[in-house]
């Protein structure tokens, strides 16, 4: 039986037409959703989801594509845009009944969370991103050999056929190399975890390629009409982030408040996978955030 987050119920969600998400709820009180990152699912919130469940109600879904999430064909290129996952939240936590709540994403799910807090304002009263630049500014940091890092990134960009055939053909190995170059504390996440994850990678390699595939197409059109003109994150915006900038030569806290006006940004030392590593941390920046 694959893990789950004790405590919590878990529940099948119509979000669009055959479109369902799989989601773990628990606790109540003020709504977050939390959305999970890459290669991963909803389990990377285990840990954070229970400790603020005591006092919120907490939402944990598989992304579209992800995990036991319904993974619809892509046919238009937007099937996998942020616009469309941003989209898939806010009918979740609406079915769920809340109009309002607050967000956080880590990697793929904070740039779902952004996009969310962009097109939906209205609807995002607080926003955490744990470890990602916004789409636009990640391509634009990335140049010469320091590229390298995201080589995922440009495999995944590829027109349909040779990124999925390439991945699938070796998926443990691939999905395992980000599991284990991009974690300082390998006993975070534990075996049955590692295969949780390997599993549900292996099973949605078409639709986790289009994801990225749409980061690197529809995603940055979006931000980049956006950006000119002068959209912004209103609300409260908090942003973990380990050291890319000493790495890669950029200011990450200037690149995010043209974006968030209201930000706290703060840089951690633990691995990229921060919501299992260092879940203690995350839970008092989070608490903080929803204080703001």
């Amino acid at each position: 039986m694959a893990p789950t987050i004790s405590g919590f119920d878990y529940r099948r969600v119509t979000v669009a037409d055959g479109v369902a998400l799989h989601a773990a709820v628990g606790g109540s009180g003020r709504p977050i959703v939390l959305l999970h990152g890459f290669p991963q699912t909803h389990l990377m919130w285990r840990h954070v989801a229970a400790d603020l469940a005591a006092d919120h109600t907490v939402i944990c879904p598989d992304l579209r594509g992800y995990g036991d999430s319904d993974k619809p064909d892509e046919t238009d290129g937007t099937g996998y845009a942020k616009r469309t996952m941003a989209a898939d939240v806010v009918a979740l936590a609406r079915a769920l009944g809340h109009d309002r709540f607050a967000l956080a994403g880590h990697d793929r799910g904070a740039l779902v969370a952004i996009r969310t807090g962009l097109d939906h304002p209205e609807t995002v009263t607080h926003l955490a991103s744990l470890d990602v630049l916004p789409t636009l500014d990640m391509w634009d940091v990335l140049h010469g050999v320091s590229a390298a890092v995201g080589f995922h990134l440009y495999l995944m960009a590829q027109p349909p056929g040779l990124p999925e055939q390439m991945i699938s053909a070796s998926a443990d190995a691939f999905f395992g190399h980000f599991l284990d170059i991009w974690t300082r504390d390998p006993d975070a996440i534990p075996a049955e975890v590692r295969a949780a994850y390997l599993a549900a990678s292996r099973a949605a390699v078409p639709s986790i390629v289009a994801d990225y595939r749409a980061s690197a197409g529809v995603d940055v059109e979006h931000d980049r009409a956006d950006r000119a003109a002068g959209h912004q994150l209103r609300m409260p915006v908090t942003v973990l982030q380990q050291d890319w900038g000493a790495a890669l030569g950029f200011d990450a806290a200037a690149l995010w408040r043209t974006w968030a006006p209201d930000l706290e940004h703060r840089t951690v030392t633990c691995g990229h996978f921060m919501a299992e590593e260092a879940p203690a941390e995350v839970v008092r920046a989070l608490r903080a955030l929803l204080s703001r």
